[in-house]
């Protein structure tokens, strides 16, 4: 499955409200509460903050990818958010972080996780694709560039 087919407006949020890493965590897992991708806000956010608390998921050039496994999803979920500011996010670069990929995934499906995660680190490297999505102005255009790539 390709990341694309998770992707729609209802999971996409442009721009973020959030201004601090906690914040953006409880963002992109409430996106994904509203729009019906999950019903256990407090697992999925609670396996999102273990994750992140073991080792910060901000990479470099602006993008985090804060990921988690908890068995009250089914099958891979994904929120995007854009913050073109930038929020600090203990990037490996030490840089904020302006592209977020939030991923959860059920324990025992571990091959769709990580396609995703490959994917997402693919899309990375072009540094006009990015500063193309951090200057998006709407969910509708984040998913337009998404599908277009």
């Amino acid at each position: 499955m390709a990341l694309v087919d998770l992707i729609n407006e209802d999971v996409v949020k442009v721009p973020l409200a959030s201004e601090n890493k906690p914040e953006v965590l409880r963002e992109l897992v409430q996106i994904l509460k509203d729009a019906k991708q999950i019903n256990d806000f407090d697992s999925v956010l609670k396996a999102i903050i273990e994750r992140e608390d073991k080792q910060s998921t901000g990479l470099e050039a602006g993008i985090a990818v804060p990921h988690g496994k908890c068995n009250s999803v089914q099958r891979l979920k994904i929120a995007i958010g854009i913050s073109p500011d930038g929020i600090e996010f203990n990037s490996l670069d030490g840089n904020p972080s302006h592209l977020f990929f939030l991923l959860i995934a059920p324990p025992n499906q571990p091959g769709p996780h990580v396609e995703a995660l490959a994917e997402i680190a693919k899309l990375s490297l072009s540094k006009n694709f990015c500063t193309s999505l951090i200057n998006a102005k709407s969910s509708k255009e984040v998913v337009e560039l998404l599908r277009e790539d």
